[in-house]
């Protein structure tokens, strides 16, 4: 019996051994700064830096605002389409001719240049804030040349469709024929 209680002591001993280890093991962990184990948490740990993604579609939608802004674009046709129903529907056949062709071809020709308009504004809004993105970014990481001279180029068409839709929509530009 002598055997046992050596046994059983000895046991408790150990056992309260093995809790002290456990816990050393636990708070040196937690004192322990994280090492990572492998290189590719090393390179994720590096700071990201900005690849222009953002900035070069950016110019490239500006560019393309501006070239649906030139020709209308398909919302430009349905809209005008659209005032083309609106003033065959709204126009007595015995409403004069000027009147006819004020609603039925004037309006559409409005609409089409309105629509113009939007986008060419829509364009250099994106084209701008392309190019000004760099002053309110990283100051030290300089814009690729290429998204520089398509935002420009944005910027220019955005510029040549507005001019473009305020002729037409004050009929400065192809005006309506007079109906006398």
């Amino acid at each position: 019996m002598a055997t046992k209680t050596a046994e059983g002591a000895g046991a408790e001993t150990g056992a309260q051994h093995d809790e002290t280890v456990a816990e050393t093991a636990v708070s040196e962990e937690a004192q322990a700064p994280e090492q990572p184990e492998t290189g590719e948490e090393t390179v994720a740990a590096e700071p990201r830096r900005a690849s222009g993604v953002g900035q070069g579609a950016g110019a490239v939608v500006s560019a393309a605002l501006g070239l649906v802004s030139l020709n209308g674009g398909w919302v430009g046709t349905v809209a005008s389409a659209r005032a083309q129903l609106m003033g065959q529907l709204k126009t007595s056949s015995q409403a004069g001719v000027a009147q006819q062709i004020k609603a039925v071809y004037g309006d559409a020709w409005h609409a089409t240049a309105l629509w113009a308009g939007l986008f060419a504004v829509a364009a250099l809004v994106v084209g701008v804030a392309v190019l000004a993105r760099p002053v309110f970014g990283a100051p030290g990481r300089p814009q690729a040349p290429w998204i520089k001279s398509v935002a420009w180029g944005g910027v220019a068409l955005g510029v040549i469709g507005l001019l473009l839709a305020a002729l037409k929509y004050s009929d400065a530009l192809l005006g309506l024929p007079s109906a006398g």
